[in-house]
C-alpha cells in the first residue's frame, strides 16, 4: 500500500525559526541514532518515519555513522525514502554528519577536508540523494587546522550537496571561532548540535548566549539525559532497561540514588502539570527560546506521540522553574 501522508500533519507542529536565517525546524526532531540499523526490524523504523511525519516532524536527523552497523541507519532511510517520501522530499529536512570514526586509515575520522567531503559523498550515495539540507561537522578535532574543516563545510554548500552546514559537541570558544570562519567564507553556520538536558547544563555556559549573539539556531541531543528523565527509573533500575543492560549510553552507576530522588521529585512536579516527566524535560530545554528543536530518539511510535503532546502545555510558570532550579542543584 503506497504511504500517504497525514493531511494535516502541519497543525500539530510548532516551527521556529533556526537562529537568523530563513529556515524554520519543528520544535520536535527525529533522531536517527539508534533504532534505524541493520539489527532493527525495516518495518519498525519505516513505522517511526511516518508518525514522524504525519505529526509535523518535518527534520530527520542522521549521521554516517549511526546504525548499528554505521552507515546502515543512512542505507536503511535511504530505502524508505525512495519507497515511501520521494513525493514529500522537499517538505523533509534531512541532516547528516561526519567527525568520528567511519572507516579505517588516517582518512576516515575527524575533520581533514579529505575525510568530510569524502564522507558526505558517500552519506548521499547510501541515502540515494542529490543533497542534504544540514551537513553537520560532528565534533571538534584538535590536530586539523579549524579553517581546513570550516573551508570543507564552505565547499559541500558551494558543490551544491548541503544546503546548509552546522557544527555539533563545540564548546562556546571553539564554536564562536568556527562561526567567525564560516562568516567570512559566505556560507554562514546555520545550527549547532549539543547535548542537553536537565542533567547536562554546560551549554548554558556561555554557548548558548554566543549562538544567540551570533544568529545561529541550536537543537538539543539527547534532552532525555538517555532515559534518566523519564517514569523509566521512578522505582530503581529494571532488569530490561538500558542501564541494566550494560550500554555504554546509561549505566547503573550513572542513576545514583540522589539523581533517582531528584526524578522522583521532578516527576512529581510533572504530574501537577498533567504530563509525563519525559514530556516536561523536553519542554525545559526550550524554555525560554534559546533551543531552536529538541532532538528525540524513539524505538516506539508512541514515544513519538508523547513527544508531541508535550506541545500543549510546553510552558513554565516562574514558580514552576524555581522548584525544577532548586532539585537540579
Amino acid at each position: 500500500m503506497v504511504y500517504q501522508a497525514n493531511p494535516a500533519r502541519y497543525e500539530s507542529m510548532e516551527y521556529r525559526r533556526c537562529g537568523r536565517s530563513g529556515l524554520k525546524l519543528p520544535a520536535i526532531s527525529l533522531g536517527l541514532w539508534h533504532n534505524f540499523g541493520d539489527t532493527t526490524l525495516l518495518e519498525n523504523s519505516r513505522q517511526l518515519l511516518h508518525r514522524a511525519f504525519d505529526s509535523g516532524i518535518t527534520h530527520l536527523d542522521l549521521a554516517n555513522n549511526y546504525g548499528p552497523p554505521p552507515g546502515s541507519a543512512e542505507e536503511n532511510f535511504g530505502r524508505i525514502l525512495r519507497e515511501d517520501f520521494l513525493p514529500y522530499r522537499d517538505e523533509l529536512i534531512i541532516s547528516s554528519k561526519a567527525g568520528y570514526t567511519m572507516w579505517e586509515g588516517p582518512y576516515g575520522d575527524w575533520g581533514s577536508r579529505k575525510y568530510l567531503i569524502s564522507s558526505l559523498d558517500q552519506s548521499l550515495k547510501r541515502m540515494g540523494l542529490e543533497y542534504v539540507d544540514i551537513f553537520y561537522h560532528h565534533r571538534p578535532d584538535p590536530e586539523t587546522p579549524l579553517e581546513e574543516t570550516m573551508r570543507a563545510l564552505d565547499t559541500v554548500v558551494r558543490q551544491g550537496k548541503a544546503l546548509y552546514v552546522g557544527i555539533s559537541n563545540y564548546p562556546a570558544e571553539l564554536a564562536a571561532q568556527a562561526i567567525d570562519i564560516l562568516n567570512n567564507l559566505g556560507t554562514p553556520c546555520l545550527i549547532h548540535q549539543p547535548r542537553y538536558s536537565m542533567f547536562e547544563r554546560w551549554v548554558e555556559g556561555g554557548l548558548l548566549n554566543i549562538l544567540q549573539e551570533k544568529g545561529v539556531g541550536s537543537i538539543a541531543f539527547s534532552p532525555l539525559a538517555g532515559g534518566q528523565l523519564t517514569d523509566r527509573y521512578l522505582d530503581g533500575i529494571p532488569a530490561d532497561s538500558r542501564a541494566a543492560s550494560g550500554s555504554k549510553f546509561l549505566n547503573a552507576d550513572q542513576l545514583t540514588e540522589e539523581k533517582l530522588e531528584k526524578v522522583r521529585k521532578l516527576n512529581a512536579i510533572a504530574q501537577r502539570r498533567g504530563q509525563k516527566l519525559s514530556q516536561m524535560a523536553l519542554a525545559w530545554v526550550l524554555r525560554g527560546d534559546k533551543v531552536t528543536s529538541v532532538l528525540i530518539g524513539a524505538s516506539k511510535t508512541s514515544q513519538i506521540d508523547d513527544a508531541i503532546g508535550m506541545l500543549a502545555n510546553r510552558h513554565f510558570t516562574a514558580a514552576e522553574l524555581a522548584e525544577i532550579e532548586a532539585i537540579l542543584v
